[in-house]
């Protein structure tokens, strides 16, 4: 198993960290927001967003004093192609599986409905 794969799965070890990259399937979020439904300090919730940012299964940037958070769901191509090697998950279109989120969600594939900035 790769380093980067390694790290991977140590972030999503932690239910907290899951839970943030599932609110964040949605949209792009503030850090203030990601925080918000959980009963943590604002530094807790950092320290995990930097597990997960140093995973690559997350990006975080700078739009003027609000710091944002964005899913990086390529992040999760090595995982998913090392278990399905195992036969413990069939193989995800990640294209399709796209699709079917912007259908869900009223927007157009590719498009997005993030925070632009």
């Amino acid at each position: 198993m790769s380093d980067t794969l390694s790290t991977v799965f140590a972030a999503l070890a932690d239910p907290t960290r899951r839970r943030i990259l599932a609110m964040l399937l949605e949209d792009d979020m503030a850090v203030t927001d990601v925080a918000e439904p959980f009963e943590m300090s604002l530094a807790a919730i950092s320290k995990h967003l930097g597990v997960l940012t140093r995973a690559g299964l997350i990006s975080q940037e700078q739009r003027g004093r609000v710091k944002w958070c964005k899913l990086e769901p390529d992040a999760l191509r090595e995982a998913s192609v090392w278990m399905v090697g195992f036969g413990l998950v069939e193989p995800v279109n990640l294209d399709a599986f796209e699709r079917f989120l912007a259908e869900e969600l009223g927007g157009e594939p590719g498009t997005g409905s993030g925070a632009e900035g």
